[in-house]
């Protein structure tokens, strides 16, 4: 990971410019949903956000999984401020907030599950050609991956350790996929409340780059090679950040070279 573009990004004080933290997470929370099927376009989900405008032609339940993502990013971001240790409640917590509005009620032999509630699967469950770890297997490994966090949250780590632990923590659970429904956001909040409670800018996984998140997903998990997501990961925050330096750059300089003018219509 070029560690450069991190201080390069902060140093410049793009996180300091007025309304910045809230577009940004309208676009974590645009591309976030699209990867799971929401057709709401970038300026819909602002102007949902913002005003509270439900997009015309638009299934009611990509509004309501918007608005759940969104309270979820502020949930983990909010807990991230507070330094909360990741425990096994917090995930199903991200779970629930994840659901909140479009979780079902699945019936099972074993009884049922509510996924608004962060519970976790009673049955086994595949994406394509991908079988993820028995039902009866989840409770443990969920343990298994906050006490690693925990390990490695308590002591001192550098800078691109801690980029890794917030991708890496994205993999594990995203790979352990505890719940019927919600798991992609929920991994992705998990990284991304890493990445707040280091104060390191939030990462997205582009819209665009969809074909590729998965197949990096699918060819770590058949390498058991962590390094080939890790690799996808870094490429698109590396891609997010120099997007972002760009565009700052250049406001800045057409600010400095031109100031603010109207174009006259008469």
């Amino acid at each position: 990971m070029n560690t450069a573009l991190i201080d390069r990004y902060k140093s410049l004080g793009i996180e300091d410019v007025i309304d910045h933290e809230k577009f940004n997470h309208i676009s974590i929370v645009h591309h976030s949903t699209v990867l799971e099927g929401s057709t709401l376009t970038e300026v819909e989900t602002e102007v949902l956000l913002n005003e509270g405008l439900t997009p015309k032609g638009k299934p009611l339940l990509h509004t309501l999984m918007v608005k759940d993502h969104y309270t979820a990013l502020r949930f983990v971001l909010n807990e991230a401020k507070k330094r909360r240790p990741v425990s096994e409640e917090f995930i199903r917590e991200i779970g629930a907030a994840v659901l909140k509005n479009t979780g079902s009620v699945y019936h099972t032999v074993l009884g049922n599950v509510d996924s608004s509630k962060g519970e976790y699967r009673k049955g086994n469950v595949r994406a394509g050609d991908t079988y993820f770890p028995n039902y009866d297997e989840v409770p443990s490994l969920v343990q298994e991956l906050v006490l690693a966090l925990g390990r490695k949250m308590s002591t001192e780590i550098s800078l691109d350790e801690k980029i890794n632990l917030s991708f890496d923590a994205h993999f594990n659970l995203v790979s352990i996929h505890p719940f019927y429904d919600g798991n992609g956001r929920s991994s992705r909040l998990l990284m991304n409340y890493i990445q707040a409670y280091y104060g390191l800018p939030l990462a997205i996984v582009r819209q665009e780059s969809k074909v590729d998140y998965i197949q990096a997903l699918l060819d770590a998990r058949a390498g058991n090679n962590i390094n080939i997501f890790r690799k996808f990961m870094s490429d698109e925050y590396e891609a997010m950040l120099s997007l972002e330096i760009e565009k700052f750059e250049n406001m800045n300089r057409h600010q400095k070279g031109k100031g603010f003018g109207f174009t006259l219509l008469f």
